[in-house]
C-alpha cells in the first residue's frame, strides 16, 4: 500500500516533465507561427510579442509572391518522396541477403557497409559532384536525389530487425515452395511495417531538410529545393524576417502531413517493440 502511492507520485512528475520538455522543444516553432501573422512593426519593436496583435496574411502573399515557394515545395517533394520509397527498397533489399542467404564474404562486405557509416558526408561532396556532373545529372532529380537513395545505417536497422525473426520461418516457407522473392514480398515486409514506416519517415524528412547538396547541384532557378528557395528571401534592405517565418511555416505542412498519415504505423511499431521488449 505504501508503494502505491510512491509510483503514481514518480508517475506524474515524469508525465509532467515530459510535457514541459515537449512544450521547450515545439515553443520555437509556435512561435515562428505567430510571427508569421505579426506585421513588421510588431516583429521590429523591443517589446517581445508572443501573439499577433491581428492575423493579416500579407506574410504569406510576400513569401509566395516573391519566390516560386510552391515550385520548389514540389521539387523538394519529388525527391524526398522519390528517394525515400528507393531507400526504403534498397535497404529492405540489402537487410534481407545480410540476414537470411548465405554467401562467400557475407560478413565481410556487412562490415565495409558499416564502415561507411564513419565517413562524414561533407568529405564526399566533391567526389559526389564530379561523378553526377560526369553523368550529366546537374539540374536533374536524379542528381539530386541520387546520394540519398541508399543508407548504411538503414540497412543495418533493417538488418537488426529481420535477425529477430526466427530463421525456421524462412526454412518453413522454402520448404513450402515460396521463393526468396515470394517470402520477401509476401511475408517480411508486411510483418515489418513498423521499421519501413519509420526509414521511410527519417528518409523523407533528411532529404526534405536538406540544403547544402540541393544547391551545389542545381544553378537553375526552376530547380531549386524549397531550403535553397528560402534564403531568396533575404532582401538587400535586410532581412524580413515575417515572410521568412511564412515561408518556414509553409515547409512545415509536408512533413506534419507525413506524421498524420503514418501515425497508426507509428504507435504500432511502439507498442511492437514494447511487446518484444
Amino acid at each position: 500500500m505504501t508503494s502505491n502511492p510512491r509510483k503514481r507520485f514518480f508517475s506524474i512528475l515524469f508525465q509532467v516533465l515530459c510535457i514541459a520538455a515537449g512544450c521547450i522543444v515545439i515553443s520555437p516553432i509556435l512561435y515562428a507561427v505567430s510571427v508569421s501573422f505579426m506585421d513588421s512593426d510588431q516583429i521590429l519593436n523591443t517589446e517581445l510579442s508572443l501573439l499577433p496583435r491581428r492575423i493579416q496574411f500579407e506574410n504569406y502573399k510576400i513569401a509566395l509572391s516573391t519566390t516560386p515557394l510552391i515550385r520548389y515545395m514540389w521539387n523538394s517533394l519529388v525527391i524526398a518522396g522519390s528517394s525515400s520509397l528507393i531507400r526504403v527498397l534498397t535497404a529492405s533489399m540489402a537487410a534481407f541477403a545480410f540476414a537470411f542467404l548465405t554467401f562467400r564474404g557475407k560478413n565481410v562486405i556487412f562490415m565495409l557497409f558499416m564502415a561507411t557509416i564513419m565517413v562524414p558526408a561533407d568529405c564526399l561532396l566533391v567526389t559526389n559532384y564530379q561523378t553526377v556532373s560526369k553523368l550529366g545529372l546537374i539540374n536533374t532529380y536524379i542528381g539530386m536525389m541520387i546520394v540519398f537513395c541508399a543508407s548504411a545505417l538503414n540497412i543495418l536497422m533493417m538488418r537488426q530487425n529481420f535477425l529477430s525473426f526466427s530463421n525456421e520461418l524462412y526454412d518453413a516457407a522454402n520448404v513450402d515452395g515460396c521463393g526468396n522473392f515470394r517470402f520477401f514480398t509476401r511475408i517480411l515486409l508486411p510483418l515489418n511495417k513498423s521499421v519501413l514506416t519509420t526509414v521511410f519517415i527519417s528518409a523523407f524528412i533528411g532529404t526534405w531538410n536538406t540544403y547544402l547538396w540541393p544547391m551545389l547541384v542545381t544553378n537553375k532557378n526552376d530547380m531549386r529545393t524549397v531550403q535553397v528557395g528560402i534564403t531568396m528571401l533575404n532582401f538587400p534592405d535586410g532581412t524580413v524576417y515575417g515572410p521568412i517565418m511564412a515561408a518556414a511555416t509553409i515547409v512545415l505542412v509536408p512533413t506534419i502531413l507525413v506524421f498524420i498519415i503514418f501515425k497508426k504505423q507509428i504507435v504500432s511499431g511502439i507498442m511492437v517493440g514494447s511487446v518484444k521488449g
